[in-house]
């Protein structure tokens, strides 16, 4: 355990309130209240009290049945929160679908029916779970083979009336396709979901009017160029890697991450017929994957400037770990970045392999030049972005470990109407913390 008193730990920013809390995926803050998405079956959702952000305290928790779902992003509107319902584990419980393909390869090779160790060695290929390399065993084939012939029925999201917090009530559940949704953005009029969808090869973004929280009506949906193979469209790429992250409203623009596609502005200036109007890919020679873009709602420095985050996945050594990008976007057809700001492994005891340690997540929205980003092992980052081409640190803090953990892993954050902070974490615990500068 390193020292209290080590500088790596913060400087600047001073806790007020924790809660050792299952590990947590979205934390967004409206009022009095925090809400976070957990990670992890049978946690759902858990509604915080924090009016006194140094005694946070959970009023109510939405509980999952069975571990087949993972329900870890969540947003609120008014009286209503949204939360996604996505096959927990997928990446994992969808190798079962290659195991006839793979039989029949092995088949042929071998000039007889694998065995199930000689098919768990080939579904091994570049399988990747929380991050760490999963070596399948011949004790996973069966389970793989069940999970398959089960199949995955519930996938899309679910609408709660939260006007007593205590007691949240469900109002509909939406299904949408396959795996169903991961991330998404709503607004009053309408829910942006990054999801499967029938005939396309991962997730797309797919828009529902909530105007009737009972009754999500569908709208549209535009995916990346590829993506539509039942329309005859073939991928130049693995189906892992392009897809829709997840969009983010800004005025009549969504803007997507979209993984190693980099990002897209789309137009919904019509939401029935939305059409992509910018495109940036940094991929290659950047490795990580394009997470979370989004605009600053005002000029900075004379220049009308967006933050785009890279997901910190599987590093390599060699290779930069995923950064904070500042980009130019005055011109939507000639984007460009103009800086891009990193934390050195120097600058946290738990930086080491098997740490993830990069960027993840920033907060998602802007009132000033201040991002406050998500950074796994390196805890929370407050990057000052007042000149785009020279972002600076002015603050941080890691948390400690949670229960039973080797190091701290910062998933989210969102910043409060007081400027306050709250961050989870993806292993274990809640923190509200203040910054001082």
């Amino acid at each position: 355990m390193v020292a209290s008193d080590d500088p790596r730990l913060a400087r600047k920013v001073r806790r007020l309130g924790r809660l050792d809390m299952p590990g947590g995926g979205q934390v967004v803050v409206e009022g009095d209240y925090a809400y976070v998405g957990h990670l992890n079956p049978p946690y759902g959702t858990s509604i915080i009290d924090v009016s006194e952000p140094r005694k946070p305290r959970i009023v109510s928790r939405v509980m999952l049945d069975g571990e087949d779902t993972h329900t870890h992003k969540v947003r609120v509107i008014g009286d209503l929160m949204f939360t996604n319902y996505e096959m927990y584990n997928r990446y994992y419980f969808r190798r079962g679908d290659n195991i006839h393909e793979y039989t029949a390869k092995l088949e042929g090779e071998l000039g007889r029916p694998p065995s199930d160790a000689e098919l768990a060695h080939a579904l091994t290929e570049d399988l990747y779970v929380g991050g760490k390399k999963k070596v399948l065993t011949e004790a996973d084939i069966p389970i793989l083979r069940a999970a398959r012939e089960r199949g995955y029925h519930d996938g899309g999201f679910k609408i709660y009336d939260i006007s007593d917090k205590t007691e949240p009530k469900l109002i509909k559940h939406q299904r949408t396709h396959a795996w169903g949704s991961h991330r998404f953005d709503v607004d009053e009029n309408y829910i942006y979901v990054s999801t499967e969808w029938e005939g396309y090869v991962g997730n797309i973004l797919v828009i529902y009017d909530i105007a009737d929280p009972a009754r999500p009506a569908y709208v549209s949906h535009w995916a990346l160029p590829g993506q539509h193979i039942a329309g005859g469209e073939t991928p130049t790429w693995n189906a892992d890697d392009n897809r829709v992250h997840h969009g983010m409203r800004h005025g009549d623009q969504i803007w997507v991450g979209a993984l190693w596609g980099g990002f897209y502005v789309v137009d919904v200036s019509d939401i029935t017929q939305p059409r992509t109007v910018g495109h940036y890919n940094y991929h290659p020679p950047f490795p990580e994957p394009t997470h979370t873009a989004l605009p600053v709602p005002f000029p900075v420095a004379g220049r009308d400037i967006a933050v785009v985050a890279d997901e910190s996945q599987v590093h390599r050594h060699g290779q930069p770990h995923a950064p904070l990008w500042i980009f130019d976007v005055g011109d939507l057809n000639d984007m460009r970045p103009l800086s891009v700001f990193n934390v050195s492994e120097l600058d946290s005891p738990w930086s080491a392999p098997p740490a993830w340690f990069g960027c993840h997540q920033f907060q998602e929205h802007f009132r000033d030049t201040l991002v406050h980003a998500a950074w796994f092992a390196g805890g929370l980052r407050i990057i000052d972005i007042k000149d785009p081409l020279a972002p600076i640190e002015v603050g941080h803090f890691i948390p400690q470990p949670g229960a039973g953990q080797e190091r701290p892993g910062t998933n989210d954050v969102d910043v409060d109407q007081r400027g306050l902070i709250y961050m989870t974490d993806r292993y274990d615990g809640f923190d509200i913390v203040e910054f001082e500068g």
